[in-house]
């Protein structure tokens, strides 16, 4: 029997964290300077960004807080979405060992961002993850039972404040089936796909219908044509 996706273990979920975190020190390890400058899959954002946003999956309000004074421009973020961009932008100013150091820091670490699940943590680490390394041209395996837990939690809350963090591709109305879990969301023309591909759906990432099949598959790609 496979794991309860809609009630994970919490041993799980952060086992999982940690496998990502680990992986994604060894990608960034063997990096060179063009490469971290390289642009990313979220848009205005490099590789260096998207690693130093990955060094801010541990704070409570008072790290926050402490953020702020130490950079009071931020205070004129407004939003979330550019709040986590500009805070982002201000890590990225670290030396590119530092931000390793920092992603390396939080293996084994329990502790998550305040108002956010320990799966939102997964999320952020497996997608991000492949948004450094799929622009890079670098296959970077994406374990399995994480990314399933990730993927129904994020379809579960797509319509939820969560969901405002990540561009909404127009995925109602069709039918996701993974194919190496058994997993299915949704009703309409099917969408089938890996779990990891799915993931990066659901997250907003066009890049993932290179990999996904079937009728909605199909209808996706047309929509996500230029005009």
């Amino acid at each position: 029997m496979g794991p309860d996706v809609t009630r994970p273990d919490l041993d799980e979920i952060w086992t999982a964290i940690d496998d990502q975190r680990v992986r994604t020190v060894e990608m960034l390890e063997e990096l060179t300077d063009e490469q971290w400058e390289h642009p990313s899959l979220c848009e205005g954002w490099t590789v260096r960004h998207v690693a130093a946003h990955l060094t801010l999956q541990r704070q409570h309000l008072p790290d926050v807080v402490r953020l702020l004074v130490e950079h009071p421009r931020l205070l004129r973020s407004v939003g979330l979405n550019r709040m986590i961009h500009d805070s982002a932008v201000v890590r990225a100013a670290l030396p590119t060992d530092e931000i390793v150091v920092r992603i390396r820091a939080g293996v084994g670490s329990r502790r998550h961002n305040s108002f956010v699940t320990p799966r939102e943590t997964l999320t952020d680490s497996l997608v991000h993850a492949q948004d450094m390394a799929i622009p890079l041209g670098i296959d970077l395996e994406m374990q399995t039972v994480g990314a399933l837990i990730a993927l129904d939690r994020t379809w579960a809350t797509r319509h939820t404040w969560l969901g405002t963090v990540v561009r909404q591709l127009p995925i109602d109305g069709y039918r996701l089936v993974a194919t190496d879990a058994d997993w299915t969301a949704g009703s309409g023309p099917p969408v089938i796909g890996p779990v990891a591909a799915l993931l990066l759906l659901v997250t907003g990432r066009p890049v993932a219908l290179a990999r996904l099949e079937g009728d909605g598959a199909a209808q996706l790609k047309m929509q996500a044509q230029p005009a």
